[in-house]
Protein backbone atom coordinates (compact mmCIF):
# COMPACT_ATOMS: atom_id res chain seq x y z
CA UNK A 1 0.00 0.00 0.00
CA UNK A 2 1.18 3.35 -0.27
CA UNK A 3 2.55 5.64 2.49
CA UNK A 4 -0.34 7.24 3.02
CA UNK A 5 -4.07 6.69 2.57
CA UNK A 6 -6.07 7.43 -0.47
CA UNK A 7 -8.39 9.87 1.67
CA UNK A 8 -4.94 12.10 2.77
CA UNK A 9 -3.54 15.15 1.08
CA UNK A 10 0.25 13.74 -0.29
CA UNK A 11 3.09 16.28 0.74
CA UNK A 12 4.07 16.83 -2.79
CA UNK A 13 0.31 18.27 -3.29
CA UNK A 14 1.26 20.29 -0.58
CA UNK A 15 4.26 21.77 -1.74
CA UNK A 16 3.17 22.03 -5.32
CA UNK A 17 -0.32 24.05 -3.84
CA UNK A 18 2.29 26.04 -1.50
CA UNK A 19 4.82 27.24 -4.38
CA UNK A 20 2.26 28.14 -7.05
CA UNK A 21 2.03 31.97 -6.90
CA UNK A 22 -1.62 33.31 -6.55
CA UNK A 23 -0.93 35.39 -9.79
CA UNK A 24 0.67 32.58 -11.96
CA UNK A 25 -2.87 30.63 -12.81
CA UNK A 26 -1.12 28.11 -15.37
CA UNK A 27 1.92 27.02 -13.53
CA UNK A 28 0.14 24.53 -11.85
CA UNK A 29 1.91 21.01 -12.07
CA UNK A 30 -0.60 18.60 -14.29
CA UNK A 31 -0.68 16.03 -11.83
CA UNK A 32 -2.86 18.34 -8.94
CA UNK A 33 -5.49 20.68 -11.83
CA UNK A 34 -6.47 19.57 -15.35
CA UNK A 35 -4.90 21.76 -17.60
CA UNK A 36 -6.88 24.83 -18.95
CA UNK A 37 -8.57 24.78 -22.79
CA UNK A 38 -8.94 28.69 -23.47
CA UNK A 39 -7.52 31.61 -21.84
CA UNK A 40 -11.17 32.97 -20.49
CA UNK A 41 -11.44 30.08 -18.31
CA UNK A 42 -7.99 29.30 -17.79
CA UNK A 43 -7.71 30.57 -14.08
CA UNK A 44 -10.77 28.34 -13.46
CA UNK A 45 -9.48 25.16 -14.56
CA UNK A 46 -6.27 25.45 -13.54
CA UNK A 47 -7.07 25.09 -9.53
CA UNK A 48 -9.45 21.96 -10.58
CA UNK A 49 -8.00 19.22 -8.33
CA UNK A 50 -7.44 16.00 -9.57
CA UNK A 51 -6.02 12.71 -7.86
CA UNK A 52 -2.35 11.66 -8.34
CA UNK A 53 -1.94 7.93 -8.67
CA UNK A 54 -0.99 7.63 -4.98
CA UNK A 55 -4.54 9.24 -4.11
CA UNK A 56 -6.78 7.03 -6.61
CA UNK A 57 -8.46 4.03 -5.49
CA UNK A 58 -7.84 2.38 -8.62
CA UNK A 59 -4.00 2.31 -7.73
CA UNK A 60 -4.37 0.11 -4.32
CA UNK A 61 -2.31 -2.88 -3.40
CA UNK A 62 -4.05 -5.56 -5.44
CA UNK A 63 -4.42 -7.27 -1.96
CA UNK A 64 -5.76 -4.11 -0.23
CA UNK A 65 -9.01 -3.81 -3.63
CA UNK A 66 -9.30 -7.82 -3.04
CA UNK A 67 -10.17 -6.65 1.22
CA UNK A 68 -12.43 -4.21 0.53
CA UNK A 69 -14.31 -6.57 -2.40
CA UNK A 70 -14.26 -9.24 0.08
CA UNK A 71 -16.09 -7.11 2.86
CA UNK A 72 -18.49 -5.10 0.67
CA UNK A 73 -19.28 -8.83 -0.58
CA UNK A 74 -19.57 -10.49 2.99
CA UNK A 75 -21.99 -7.64 3.47
CA UNK A 76 -23.96 -8.52 0.44
CA UNK A 77 -24.17 -11.86 1.50
CA UNK A 78 -25.64 -10.32 5.18
CA UNK A 79 -27.99 -8.50 3.74
CA UNK A 80 -29.85 -11.50 1.55
CA UNK A 81 -29.10 -14.02 3.82
CA UNK A 82 -31.25 -12.06 6.34
CA UNK A 83 -34.20 -12.34 4.19
CA UNK A 84 -34.19 -15.75 3.69
CA UNK A 85 -33.53 -16.70 6.93
CA UNK A 86 -37.37 -15.97 8.10
CA UNK A 87 -38.38 -18.50 5.98
CA UNK A 88 -37.46 -21.34 7.76
CA UNK A 89 -38.93 -19.34 11.20
CA UNK A 90 -42.33 -19.29 9.84
CA UNK A 91 -43.89 -22.15 11.99
CA UNK A 92 -42.56 -20.73 15.46
CA UNK A 93 -43.83 -17.26 14.25
CA UNK A 94 -47.13 -18.93 13.41
CA UNK A 95 -47.45 -20.07 17.05
CA UNK A 96 -45.77 -17.33 19.11
CA UNK A 97 -47.65 -14.78 17.81
CA UNK A 98 -50.82 -16.36 16.69
CA UNK A 99 -51.26 -15.37 13.16
CA UNK A 100 -51.90 -17.24 10.12
CA UNK A 101 -48.81 -18.83 7.72
CA UNK A 102 -49.87 -16.12 5.10
CA UNK A 103 -48.83 -13.06 8.10
CA UNK A 104 -45.58 -14.98 8.67
CA UNK A 105 -44.59 -15.24 5.09
CA UNK A 106 -44.75 -11.73 5.32
CA UNK A 107 -41.40 -11.56 7.48
CA UNK A 108 -39.72 -12.87 3.98
CA UNK A 109 -41.45 -10.57 1.58
CA UNK A 110 -41.45 -7.39 3.72
CA UNK A 111 -37.61 -7.43 4.24
CA UNK A 112 -37.12 -8.47 0.78
CA UNK A 113 -39.52 -5.16 -0.21
CA UNK A 114 -37.49 -2.62 2.06
CA UNK A 115 -33.96 -3.57 0.50
CA UNK A 116 -35.89 -3.23 -2.97
CA UNK A 117 -36.71 0.59 -1.85
CA UNK A 118 -33.56 1.44 -0.02
CA UNK A 119 -31.27 0.97 -3.22
CA UNK A 120 -33.38 4.45 -4.79
CA UNK A 121 -32.45 6.42 -1.76
CA UNK A 122 -28.60 4.58 -1.35
CA UNK A 123 -27.36 3.97 -4.35
CA UNK A 124 -27.73 7.85 -6.18
CA UNK A 125 -27.02 9.14 -2.73
CA UNK A 126 -23.70 7.18 -2.77
CA UNK A 127 -22.67 9.01 -6.17
CA UNK A 128 -23.52 12.67 -4.20
CA UNK A 129 -21.68 11.50 -0.47
CA UNK A 130 -19.51 8.72 -1.40
CA UNK A 131 -19.42 5.01 -1.03
CA UNK A 132 -18.20 4.58 2.76
CA UNK A 133 -20.73 7.50 4.46
CA UNK A 134 -23.40 5.13 2.66
CA UNK A 135 -21.83 2.07 4.12
CA UNK A 136 -21.71 3.10 7.53
CA UNK A 137 -24.63 4.75 8.23
CA UNK A 138 -26.67 1.62 6.78
CA UNK A 139 -25.03 -0.65 8.42
CA UNK A 140 -25.06 0.58 11.69
CA UNK A 141 -29.16 1.44 11.91
CA UNK A 142 -29.24 -2.36 10.33
CA UNK A 143 -27.65 -3.11 13.49
CA UNK A 144 -29.73 -1.18 15.55
CA UNK A 145 -32.98 -2.19 13.85
CA UNK A 146 -32.38 -6.02 14.41
CA UNK A 147 -32.46 -5.59 17.95
CA UNK A 148 -36.42 -5.51 18.04
CA UNK A 149 -36.68 -8.26 15.34
CA UNK A 150 -34.62 -10.30 17.83
CA UNK A 151 -36.92 -9.60 20.84
CA UNK A 152 -39.64 -8.38 18.99
CA UNK A 153 -43.13 -8.78 21.41
CA UNK A 154 -45.60 -8.95 18.71
CA UNK A 155 -46.17 -9.55 14.83
CA UNK A 156 -46.50 -6.02 14.69
CA UNK A 157 -43.28 -5.25 16.11
CA UNK A 158 -41.92 -8.12 14.02
CA UNK A 159 -42.95 -7.32 10.68
CA UNK A 160 -42.25 -3.09 10.68
CA UNK A 161 -38.55 -3.99 11.64
CA UNK A 162 -38.58 -6.62 9.29
CA UNK A 163 -38.86 -3.76 6.68
CA UNK A 164 -36.20 -1.46 8.25
CA UNK A 165 -33.80 -4.19 8.71
CA UNK A 166 -34.27 -4.82 4.54
CA UNK A 167 -33.82 -1.24 3.88
CA UNK A 168 -31.23 0.01 5.90
CA UNK A 169 -29.02 -3.00 4.72
CA UNK A 170 -29.60 -2.51 1.07
CA UNK A 171 -26.72 -0.05 0.23
CA UNK A 172 -24.34 -3.50 -0.40
CA UNK A 173 -27.23 -4.52 -3.11
CA UNK A 174 -26.25 -1.15 -5.27
CA UNK A 175 -23.81 0.72 -3.70
CA UNK A 176 -21.08 -2.48 -3.67
CA UNK A 177 -21.28 -2.50 -7.41
CA UNK A 178 -20.40 0.89 -7.50
CA UNK A 179 -17.39 0.31 -5.45
CA UNK A 180 -16.19 -2.47 -7.51
CA UNK A 181 -16.66 0.22 -10.57
CA UNK A 182 -14.36 2.38 -8.63
CA UNK A 183 -11.36 0.11 -7.82
CA UNK A 184 -10.98 -1.32 -11.22
CA UNK A 185 -10.94 -0.31 -15.08
CA UNK A 186 -13.30 -1.06 -17.17
CA UNK A 187 -11.33 -4.35 -19.24
CA UNK A 188 -10.54 -5.32 -15.39
CA UNK A 189 -13.76 -4.91 -13.83
CA UNK A 190 -15.17 -8.51 -14.93
CA UNK A 191 -13.86 -10.64 -12.88
CA UNK A 192 -14.12 -8.93 -9.89
CA UNK A 193 -18.03 -7.82 -10.39
CA UNK A 194 -18.48 -11.76 -11.12
CA UNK A 195 -17.02 -12.69 -7.45
CA UNK A 196 -19.06 -9.70 -5.88
CA UNK A 197 -22.56 -10.82 -7.84
CA UNK A 198 -22.11 -14.47 -6.19
CA UNK A 199 -22.41 -12.83 -2.28
CA UNK A 200 -26.28 -11.59 -3.15
CA UNK A 201 -27.04 -14.86 -4.45
CA UNK A 202 -25.29 -17.70 -2.38
CA UNK A 203 -27.15 -15.39 0.98
CA UNK A 204 -30.90 -16.61 0.28
CA UNK A 205 -29.21 -20.29 -0.03
CA UNK A 206 -27.09 -19.57 3.01
CA UNK A 207 -30.15 -18.88 4.89
CA UNK A 208 -32.51 -21.28 5.17
CA UNK A 209 -29.39 -23.54 5.41
CA UNK A 210 -28.51 -21.88 8.87
CA UNK A 211 -32.23 -21.20 9.98
CA UNK A 212 -33.20 -25.09 9.35
CA UNK A 213 -30.52 -25.98 11.75
CA UNK A 214 -31.60 -23.57 14.45
CA UNK A 215 -35.22 -24.49 13.80
CA UNK A 216 -34.60 -27.50 14.36
CA UNK A 217 -32.70 -27.59 17.73
CA UNK A 218 -33.61 -23.80 19.31
CA UNK A 219 -36.11 -21.28 19.59
CA UNK A 220 -36.41 -19.27 16.35
CA UNK A 221 -35.77 -16.11 17.70
CA UNK A 222 -32.03 -17.41 17.77
CA UNK A 223 -32.58 -16.95 13.75
CA UNK A 224 -32.13 -13.52 14.54
CA UNK A 225 -29.67 -13.57 17.37
CA UNK A 226 -27.62 -14.81 15.22
CA UNK A 227 -27.75 -12.43 12.88
CA UNK A 228 -27.62 -9.70 15.05
CA UNK A 229 -23.68 -11.11 16.05
CA UNK A 230 -23.06 -11.09 12.20
CA UNK A 231 -24.65 -7.90 11.43
CA UNK A 232 -21.98 -5.96 14.49
CA UNK A 233 -18.89 -7.95 13.23
CA UNK A 234 -19.47 -6.82 9.26
CA UNK A 235 -20.03 -3.23 10.83
CA UNK A 236 -17.15 -3.52 12.53
CA UNK A 237 -15.30 -4.34 9.88
CA UNK A 238 -16.69 -1.78 7.35
CA UNK A 239 -15.08 1.13 9.40
CA UNK A 240 -12.22 -0.37 10.27
CA UNK A 241 -10.92 -1.42 6.55
CA UNK A 242 -13.37 -0.08 3.75
CA UNK A 243 -12.53 3.43 2.69
CA UNK A 244 -14.11 5.89 0.73
CA UNK A 245 -13.39 4.44 -3.21
CA UNK A 246 -15.63 7.56 -5.04
CA UNK A 247 -13.33 9.48 -7.38
CA UNK A 248 -15.83 13.02 -6.96
CA UNK A 249 -15.70 12.40 -3.45
CA UNK A 250 -12.19 12.08 -3.46
CA UNK A 251 -11.40 14.93 -5.66
CA UNK A 252 -13.61 16.86 -3.41
CA UNK A 253 -12.03 16.19 0.50
CA UNK A 254 -8.53 16.61 -1.24
CA UNK A 255 -9.87 20.16 -2.64
CA UNK A 256 -10.99 21.19 1.00
CA UNK A 257 -7.72 20.47 2.54
CA UNK A 258 -5.72 22.17 -0.29
CA UNK A 259 -8.07 25.13 0.38
CA UNK A 260 -7.46 24.86 4.34
CA UNK A 261 -3.94 23.98 3.63
CA UNK A 262 -2.82 27.15 1.39
CA UNK A 263 -6.13 29.78 2.34
CA UNK A 264 -6.37 29.70 -1.00
CA UNK A 265 -10.35 29.56 -1.41
CA UNK A 266 -9.68 28.85 -5.68
CA UNK A 267 -8.73 25.07 -5.69
CA UNK A 268 -12.39 23.24 -6.00
CA UNK A 269 -13.34 19.71 -7.53
CA UNK A 270 -16.63 19.12 -9.83
CA UNK A 271 -18.50 18.23 -6.55
CA UNK A 272 -18.18 21.69 -5.26
CA UNK A 273 -20.03 23.52 -8.17
CA UNK A 274 -23.27 21.03 -7.72
CA UNK A 275 -25.88 23.74 -5.71
CA UNK A 276 -28.65 20.78 -4.66
CA UNK A 277 -30.18 20.92 -1.71
CA UNK A 278 -30.74 17.38 0.92
CA UNK A 279 -34.28 16.97 -0.51
CA UNK A 280 -33.38 17.78 -3.72
CA UNK A 281 -30.80 14.65 -3.84
CA UNK A 282 -33.39 12.76 -2.34
CA UNK A 283 -35.82 13.28 -5.13
CA UNK A 284 -33.36 12.67 -7.62
CA UNK A 285 -32.19 9.63 -6.04
CA UNK A 286 -35.97 8.27 -6.08
CA UNK A 287 -36.61 9.96 -9.61
CA UNK A 288 -33.49 8.86 -11.64
CA UNK A 289 -33.92 5.12 -11.54
CA UNK A 290 -36.98 5.49 -13.05
CA UNK A 291 -36.35 7.54 -15.62
CA UNK A 292 -34.17 5.58 -16.34
CA UNK A 293 -36.17 2.07 -16.78
CA UNK A 294 -38.90 4.28 -18.35
CA UNK A 295 -36.71 5.65 -21.22
CA UNK A 296 -34.08 2.77 -21.93
CA UNK A 297 -35.62 -0.13 -23.15
CA UNK A 298 -32.12 -2.26 -22.71
CA UNK A 299 -32.28 -1.89 -18.84
CA UNK A 300 -36.14 -2.25 -18.43
CA UNK A 301 -35.82 -5.78 -20.57
CA UNK A 302 -32.72 -6.72 -18.15
CA UNK A 303 -34.21 -5.86 -15.39
CA UNK A 304 -37.85 -7.37 -15.67
CA UNK A 305 -35.82 -10.88 -16.89
CA UNK A 306 -33.73 -10.50 -13.62
CA UNK A 307 -36.71 -9.72 -11.82
CA UNK A 308 -38.49 -13.24 -13.02
CA UNK A 309 -35.31 -15.22 -12.21
CA UNK A 310 -35.20 -13.70 -8.56
CA UNK A 311 -38.69 -14.17 -7.80
CA UNK A 312 -38.65 -17.92 -8.75
CA UNK A 313 -35.56 -18.12 -6.29
CA UNK A 314 -37.42 -16.59 -3.63
CA UNK A 315 -40.43 -18.86 -4.53
CA UNK A 316 -38.19 -21.30 -3.60
CA UNK A 317 -38.72 -20.78 -0.24
CA UNK A 318 -42.19 -21.88 0.02
CA UNK A 319 -41.44 -24.91 -2.55
CA UNK A 320 -38.84 -26.58 -2.03
CA UNK A 321 -40.96 -27.76 1.75
CA UNK A 322 -43.68 -29.45 -0.89
CA UNK A 323 -41.07 -30.76 -3.02
CA UNK A 324 -39.14 -32.31 -0.39
CA UNK A 325 -40.94 -32.15 3.14
CA UNK A 326 -44.31 -33.65 1.64
CA UNK A 327 -43.17 -35.34 -1.55
CA UNK A 328 -39.89 -37.06 0.20
CA UNK A 329 -40.30 -36.71 4.07
CA UNK A 330 -37.13 -34.28 4.89
CA UNK A 331 -37.29 -32.35 8.27
CA UNK A 332 -36.93 -28.75 8.63
CA UNK A 333 -33.51 -29.16 8.69
CA UNK A 334 -32.93 -31.55 6.36
CA UNK A 335 -35.14 -29.67 3.82
CA UNK A 336 -33.13 -26.28 4.42
CA UNK A 337 -29.73 -28.72 3.35
CA UNK A 338 -31.78 -29.27 -0.06
CA UNK A 339 -31.07 -25.51 -0.60
CA UNK A 340 -27.50 -26.67 -1.33
CA UNK A 341 -28.21 -27.90 -5.01
CA UNK A 342 -28.82 -24.56 -5.92
CA UNK A 343 -25.91 -23.14 -3.92
CA UNK A 344 -22.98 -25.57 -5.71
CA UNK A 345 -24.48 -24.18 -9.03
CA UNK A 346 -24.00 -20.82 -8.46
CA UNK A 347 -20.66 -21.73 -7.39
CA UNK A 348 -19.94 -23.75 -10.77
CA UNK A 349 -21.80 -20.30 -12.63
CA UNK A 350 -19.33 -18.27 -10.99
CA UNK A 351 -16.94 -20.43 -11.90
CA UNK A 352 -18.06 -20.77 -15.46
CA UNK A 353 -18.72 -16.77 -15.88
CA UNK A 354 -15.01 -15.87 -14.50
CA UNK A 355 -13.30 -18.26 -16.78
CA UNK A 356 -15.44 -16.79 -19.81
CA UNK A 357 -14.34 -13.49 -18.79
CA UNK A 358 -11.10 -14.27 -18.36
CA UNK A 359 -11.08 -15.62 -22.14
CA UNK A 360 -13.42 -12.29 -22.73
CA UNK A 361 -10.04 -10.37 -22.20
CA UNK A 362 -7.55 -11.80 -23.45
CA UNK A 363 -9.61 -11.56 -26.83
CA UNK A 364 -9.83 -7.31 -26.80
CA UNK A 365 -6.06 -7.57 -25.21
CA UNK A 366 -6.91 -5.21 -22.28
CA UNK A 367 -8.69 -2.49 -24.98
CA UNK A 368 -12.28 -1.91 -23.19
CA UNK A 369 -15.08 -4.81 -25.05
CA UNK A 370 -18.33 -3.46 -25.89
CA UNK A 371 -20.90 -3.33 -22.62
CA UNK A 372 -22.64 -5.63 -25.05
CA UNK A 373 -19.79 -8.25 -24.61
CA UNK A 374 -20.85 -8.75 -20.82
CA UNK A 375 -23.82 -10.44 -22.00
CA UNK A 376 -22.49 -13.38 -23.53
CA UNK A 377 -22.84 -15.67 -20.33
CA UNK A 378 -26.40 -14.12 -20.18
CA UNK A 379 -27.40 -15.76 -23.60
CA UNK A 380 -26.01 -19.59 -22.03
CA UNK A 381 -27.71 -18.71 -18.61
CA UNK A 382 -30.83 -17.84 -20.46
CA UNK A 383 -30.63 -21.46 -22.15
CA UNK A 384 -29.84 -22.86 -18.82
CA UNK A 385 -32.39 -22.05 -16.55
CA UNK A 386 -35.68 -23.15 -18.13
CA UNK A 387 -34.15 -26.15 -19.06
CA UNK A 388 -33.27 -27.02 -15.47
CA UNK A 389 -36.46 -26.17 -14.40
CA UNK A 390 -38.28 -28.46 -17.17
CA UNK A 391 -36.03 -31.27 -15.46
CA UNK A 392 -36.54 -30.01 -11.92
CA UNK A 393 -40.57 -30.09 -12.70
CA UNK A 394 -40.39 -33.52 -14.30
CA UNK A 395 -38.69 -34.95 -11.32
CA UNK A 396 -40.56 -33.97 -8.11
CA UNK A 397 -42.57 -37.27 -7.92
CA UNK A 398 -42.33 -39.04 -4.61
CA UNK A 399 -41.22 -42.43 -6.38
CA UNK A 400 -37.97 -40.71 -8.18
CA UNK A 401 -34.87 -40.58 -5.64
CA UNK A 402 -34.48 -37.04 -3.99
CA UNK A 403 -31.13 -36.54 -5.46
CA UNK A 404 -32.85 -35.90 -8.78
CA UNK A 405 -34.39 -32.61 -8.29
CA UNK A 406 -30.86 -31.20 -6.27
CA UNK A 407 -28.85 -32.20 -9.25
CA UNK A 408 -31.45 -30.45 -11.25
CA UNK A 409 -31.57 -27.61 -9.04
CA UNK A 410 -27.55 -27.09 -9.42
CA UNK A 411 -28.10 -26.76 -13.44
CA UNK A 412 -30.56 -23.75 -11.99
CA UNK A 413 -27.83 -22.03 -9.80
CA UNK A 414 -25.50 -22.06 -12.20
CA UNK A 415 -27.85 -20.26 -15.14
CA UNK A 416 -29.51 -18.19 -12.40
CA UNK A 417 -25.24 -16.88 -11.51
CA UNK A 418 -24.69 -16.16 -15.14
CA UNK A 419 -28.14 -14.67 -15.75
CA UNK A 420 -27.15 -12.27 -12.95
CA UNK A 421 -23.53 -12.04 -13.63
CA UNK A 422 -23.62 -10.78 -17.20
CA UNK A 423 -26.77 -8.29 -16.58
CA UNK A 424 -24.72 -6.59 -13.24
CA UNK A 425 -21.14 -6.44 -15.60
CA UNK A 426 -23.44 -4.75 -18.10
CA UNK A 427 -25.08 -2.03 -15.98
CA UNK A 428 -21.72 -1.36 -14.21
CA UNK A 429 -19.99 -0.82 -17.65
CA UNK A 430 -22.39 0.72 -19.79
CA UNK A 431 -23.83 3.11 -17.65
CA UNK A 432 -20.81 4.28 -15.75
CA UNK A 433 -20.85 6.93 -13.93
CA UNK A 434 -24.19 6.29 -13.07
CA UNK A 435 -23.95 2.60 -12.09
CA UNK A 436 -25.24 2.97 -8.52
CA UNK A 437 -28.59 4.49 -9.99
CA UNK A 438 -28.48 2.02 -12.96
CA UNK A 439 -27.97 -0.85 -9.82
CA UNK A 440 -30.86 0.97 -8.13
CA UNK A 441 -33.24 0.32 -10.35
CA UNK A 442 -32.44 -3.15 -10.95
CA UNK A 443 -32.76 -3.94 -6.96
CA UNK A 444 -36.23 -2.32 -6.64
CA UNK A 445 -37.61 -4.23 -9.90
CA UNK A 446 -35.97 -7.91 -8.75
CA UNK A 447 -37.06 -7.04 -5.40
CA UNK A 448 -40.21 -6.57 -5.94
CA UNK A 449 -40.65 -9.77 -7.98
CA UNK A 450 -38.72 -11.42 -4.69
CA UNK A 451 -41.65 -10.26 -2.24
CA UNK A 452 -44.73 -10.84 -4.14
CA UNK A 453 -43.75 -14.31 -5.45
CA UNK A 454 -43.73 -16.20 -1.97
CA UNK A 455 -47.00 -14.88 -1.52
CA UNK A 456 -48.65 -16.77 -3.95
CA UNK A 457 -46.29 -19.67 -3.72
CA UNK A 458 -48.20 -21.96 -1.35
CA UNK A 459 -51.41 -21.47 -3.47
CA UNK A 460 -49.83 -22.18 -6.50
CA UNK A 461 -48.48 -25.58 -5.17
CA UNK A 462 -51.37 -26.79 -3.76
CA UNK A 463 -53.34 -25.99 -7.07
CA UNK A 464 -50.95 -27.29 -9.77
CA UNK A 465 -49.11 -29.69 -7.83
CA UNK A 466 -45.36 -30.00 -7.64
CA UNK A 467 -44.87 -30.88 -11.69
CA UNK A 468 -47.34 -28.13 -13.27
CA UNK A 469 -46.18 -25.21 -10.85
CA UNK A 470 -42.47 -25.62 -11.56
CA UNK A 471 -43.26 -26.42 -15.13
CA UNK A 472 -45.24 -23.03 -15.63
CA UNK A 473 -42.29 -21.10 -13.85
CA UNK A 474 -40.21 -22.88 -17.15
CA UNK A 475 -42.36 -21.78 -19.59
CA UNK A 476 -42.11 -18.35 -18.00
CA UNK A 477 -38.48 -18.87 -18.22
CA UNK A 478 -38.27 -20.03 -21.70
CA UNK A 479 -40.54 -16.88 -23.07
CA UNK A 480 -38.13 -14.78 -21.46
CA UNK A 481 -34.98 -16.70 -22.93
CA UNK A 482 -34.68 -14.26 -25.96
CA UNK A 483 -34.23 -10.66 -23.98
CA UNK A 484 -30.28 -11.14 -23.31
Amino acid sequence: MANHSIETLSTPDLEKAQDKAPEDSQAMEPELVSPPTTKEDSEKTSYLVSLNPEDDPKYLSTFRKCLIVFIVSTGALCSTSSTSMAAFAEAGIVRDFHVSKEVAILGVSLSVAGIGFGPLFAGPLSEVYGRSLIYRVSYSLFWIFSWPVAFAPNIYVFLIFRFMTGFFSSAFLSVAGGSVSDLFDNHKVGVPVALYALSPFIGPMLGPLVSGFINQNADWRWTFRVLLIWVFVETVLIFLLVPETYEPVLRQRKAKKLRQATGDDRYYAPLDERQVSMSRAILTSCYMPFKLLALDRMNLLLDLWTAILFGILYLAFQAWPFIFGINHGFDVQTTGLAFIGIGIGMVIGCALNVALTIRNQRKFKGVDAPAEERLTTGKIGAVVVPLSLYWLAFTTYRNVHWIAPIIASVGFGAGFLLCFTSTFTYLVTAYRPMAATSMAGNAFVRSAFAAAFPLFAGQMYEKLGTVGATALLAGVMTIAAPLP
